[in-house]
């Protein structure tokens, strides 16, 4: 993969349940993205994964953004299936990205099993930290192939 411009615009847009989780998600992907050039990373924060595709619809249509990724970790808080609202934060996500033509990438996840408790909340925390580098890469790898299709 090539090295993105220097002047892409990247934002994230992160869900606050759990945000001691979900935050290690964001820091992991703006320092992967640095070391892969891209220094202008807008960081947005939304109470929850429900009110993500409205915040990154609104963006898309700023125009300011090459890509825009997301992050949120949506859990069985026993009101609701929790399964209903990742799905339908992913469609409206997928949504935005074929409507408004910018790359939008989804690091809302939705584990099988979490329980609040020191060990889940540990693990969780790691794993966030590799899915926001992975978020990161995937974000760099489709803006250089978006970019080459316009050369």
């Amino acid at each position: 993969m090539s090295p993105l411009s220097i002047s892409s615009r990247v934002a994230i847009v992160s869900a606050q349940w759990h945000a001691d989780i979900v935050d290690r998600a964001v820091e992991s992907f703006q320092a992967r993205l640095r070391e892969l050039g891209v220094v202008n990373v807008d960081v947005y924060r939304v109470p929850g994964a429900f009110e993500i595709p409205l915040l990154v619809r609104r963006l898309a249509a700023s125009g300011r953004y090459d890509g825009i990724a997301t992050s949120a970790l949506v859990v069985d808080g026993g009101i609701y299936r929790h399964e209903f609202v990742a799905q339908s934060v992913v469609e409206a996500l997928m949504t935005v990205q074929l409507e408004m033509d910018t790359p939008v990438f989804s690091g809302v996840l939705t584990p099988h099993h979490f329980h609040e408790h020191e060990e889940h909340r540990n693990q969780f925390s790691r794993h966030f930290v590799t899915k926001g580098e992975e978020l990161a890469d995937a974000v760099a790898s489709t803006l250089t192939t978006l970019a080459s299709l316009q050369a």
